[in-house]
């Protein structure tokens, strides 16, 4: 019979971001009170005393300086608004939403046009369009037909879009591809 072992693969515990009243070891530190003014530099125990008087937390801002910094303030809340921030930061931060338009070098004038019609529905909603041409088998031969198409497609969209990234100058794979963005 053979017997494995049950912790093999469990992740480490996450490490505490910062080191609060007790886990601090490094004396001297450098204090600040709860209104933002320095006391100095003190040993761990009186700034410990100073923030049991306030009925607060001694949390350790800046580990590397020396000696570290230490803030008394209550820690509960400066998470919560720590995590408060970065939420609103996060909301208003913009993704730029890449979406893709395939063609085939011989494709037909009304499938091409219903392509760009799409092409022009992302665009219209703000998102990046990238324009594909995708190469089979003997279409490998005229790669001058997929630059032409990305071409005919660059001046049918020239109203509504710009070029974000031009298609390279010669052919490497089996694609050839050219990304636009709206027109501002």
């Amino acid at each position: 019979m053979i017997r494995t072992r049950k912790r093999l693969f469990r992740e480490p515990p996450p490490k505490p971001e910062h080191r609060v009243n007790r886990r601090i070891r490094i004396s001297p530190v450098r204090a600040i009170d709860p209104d933002g003014e320095q006391i100095g530099v003190i040993p761990v125990e009186e700034a410990l005393q100073i923030a049991r008087d306030h009925g607060l937390d001694l949390v350790e801002v800046a580990p590397d300086a020396r000696p570290p910094v230490c803030k008394i303030l209550d820690y509960g809340r400066f998470k919560y608004e720590r995590d408060q921030r970065e939420k609103e930061a996060k909301k208003r931060q913009s993704q730029i939403e890449v979406k893709e338009v395939k063609f085939r070098p011989n494709i037909g004038d009304h499938d091409f046009q219903t392509k760009l019609n799409r092409a022009r529905d992302f665009l219209g909603g703000g998102s990046h369009v990238r324009l594909t041409v995708m190469f089979r088998w003997r279409e490998m031969r005229r790669p001058e037909n997929g630059f032409d198409l990305l071409e005919r497609a660059r001046e049918e969209l020239d109203d509504i879009a710009e070029i974000a990234s031009p298609p390279p100058k010669e052919l490497s794979g089996r694609d050839l591809s050219m990304v636009v963005k709206p027109a501002n």
